[in-house]
């Protein structure tokens, strides 16, 4: 079965068909560092790394590239309204997001570009568009992308120029220096008091959409493989990128991929309508594996909810496979590699457009399969079905804290302690301090289930 994706433009599940035999080239839409990461910017940021993940599981040589957005206007606004400068509230934000994705697990890019960094390949992008006649200079005001000049505009958003134009029109806040309220700015004046650079059009910065489409093809090349990011940049953010960089005459992304928003009781998440929950406060609450498990649980294009129902749901998952791998460690199981049919149908489901909800419906099929044959003294379809557990969480990210890679180790040593001591109990027959302990394990909000092979635990 080939890999497929939905694209956005071809509004369709297509076949990934590379640039290059066995390597895939992926830009994915960074954050823009004026204030902490929200659980919607850990979601994105998890699902393009279960989708980077997998295409490496699948055997593709893969190049991720996210960038950092470190000079734009709420940046500029939030060192005036702190009396701090730019790279200082840039560089402190910044830094707060990727320790959060590192708690999430989330692997560091391939190349991390800034914005400030590629003001000049910015520049040389800018002056090849008014070349080509795709920009205007306006004096005083800066460069703007005429968007007349791009035929094919508006392929991302499914609209007509026609449908742009009057939903543009319809807006109070739309720039006079423009020729037509859809176009955008690609150079912006410089401003008392703002960070500038110089310029053939006079001292500025650029435009946010300008810095994907320079960054991208400057380190991925031209016509590379996926592009993604929230369906909320879908338009105009990316389909901007996608003028700019076709407008120079350049191949751009052959698939675009989205992932759906965060919502806070069926309304988007956002910093600005002041619904959101930041990462840091998710993660201490309930956990980076059930914060994973939870995005895992929902297909990447679906809207969601993150909150503490959606989270606490996620960690008695989790521990669902804790539990397994901690009873298979028990009885002195020896982990096989996985079940050959439990991996092939999780690489059908994955292939299906990365349909995480599919692949985990088969990783708990396994466990339950595993649990029985653990309870049957199986040995050979134990191994292999703990095996396909372990090998497929561990393809999307998600690491088993039984097998030593995460979790509270101080709580499960506890909890192990008790759960020895109860065993110990009950073999001696003194069921008080059995039952005295079951209690205790109740009250700390763990379940202890007797097996045939001995008793194994996970939490409520």
């Amino acid at each position: 079965m080939a890999l497929r994706l939905y694209d956005t433009i071809a509004r369709d599940k297509v076949e990934l068909v590379p640039r290059s035999a066995d390597r895939i080239a992926m830009y994915v839409c960074g954050p823009t560092v004026y204030d902490v990461p929200h659980v919607g910017h850990g979601r994105t940021a998890t699902t393009f790394d279960v989708i980077r993940r997998y295409l490496e599981w699948r055997g593709f040589a893969v190049t991720y590239v996210s960038n950092v957005t470190d000079i734009e206007d709420k940046i500029i606004a939030r060192a005036a309204a702190t009396g701090s400068t730019e790279p200082e509230v840039a560089a402190r934000f910044e830094a707060a997001y990727w320790e959060q994705l590192d708690r999430l697990g989330v692997r560091r890019p391939d190349h991390v570009p800034h914005a400030t960094e590629y003001v000049d390949s910015m520049q040389r992008l800018i002056a090849t568009l008014i070349e080509r006649g795709h920009a205007y200079v306006v004096d005083g005001q800066g460069v703007y992308y005429d968007v007349t000049s791009f035929p094919s505009y508006g392929a991302l958003p499914h609209r007509s120029l026609a449908q742009l134009l009057e939903s543009a029109g319809a807006r109070v806040d739309v720039d006079t220096a423009k020729r037509s309220p859809v176009d955008f700015a690609l150079w912006k004046a410089a401003k008392p008091g703002e960070p500038a650079w110089p310029s053939p059009w006079g001292d500025g910065r650029p435009g946010w959409h300008i810095e994907c489409s320079a960054m991208s093809l400057d380190l991925l090349g031209p016509g590379f493989d996926i592009h993604g990011g929230g369906d909320d940049l879908a338009f105009p953010h990316h389909e901007n990128e996608r003028a700019q960089a076709e407008g120079a005459g350049h191949a751009f992304a052959r698939y675009w991929l989205h992932s759906a928003m965060v919502q806070v009781r069926g309304e988007k998440m956002s910093k600005s309508l002041g619904n959101f929950t930041t990462l840091t406060g998710a993660l201490d609450a309930h956990g980076p594996r059930a914060f994973r498990m939870a995005v895992l649980q929902t297909h990447y294009r679906r809207a969601m909810e993150l909150g503490d129902a959606e989270l606490g749901a996620a960690a008695a998952a989790v521990d669902r496979l804790d539990a397994l791998v901690r009873r298979a460690q028990a009885t002195g199981l020896e982990v096989a590699p996985g079940d050959p049919g439990v991996v092939a149908r999780f690489r059908d489901a994955m292939d299906d457009d990365f349909s995480t909800p599919a692949a985990m419906a088969v990783i708990f099929d396994a466990v339950s399969a595993a649990h029985q044959a653990l309870d049957d003294r199986d040995a050979a379809r134990a191994s292999v079905m703990v095996g396909a557990v372990c090998e497929l969480t561990d393809a999307l990210g998600l690491t088993l804290a039984a097998a030593g890679t995460g979790g509270d180790a101080g709580f499960d040593a506890e909890i192990d302690d008790l759960v020895a001591r109860r065993e110990a109990a009950r073999t001696a027959r003194d069921f008080a301090t059995a039952d005295a302990l079951r209690a205790e394990l109740t009250a700390r909000g763990v379940v202890v289930e007797d097996t045939p092979t001995g008793p194994v635990w996970h939490r409520a």
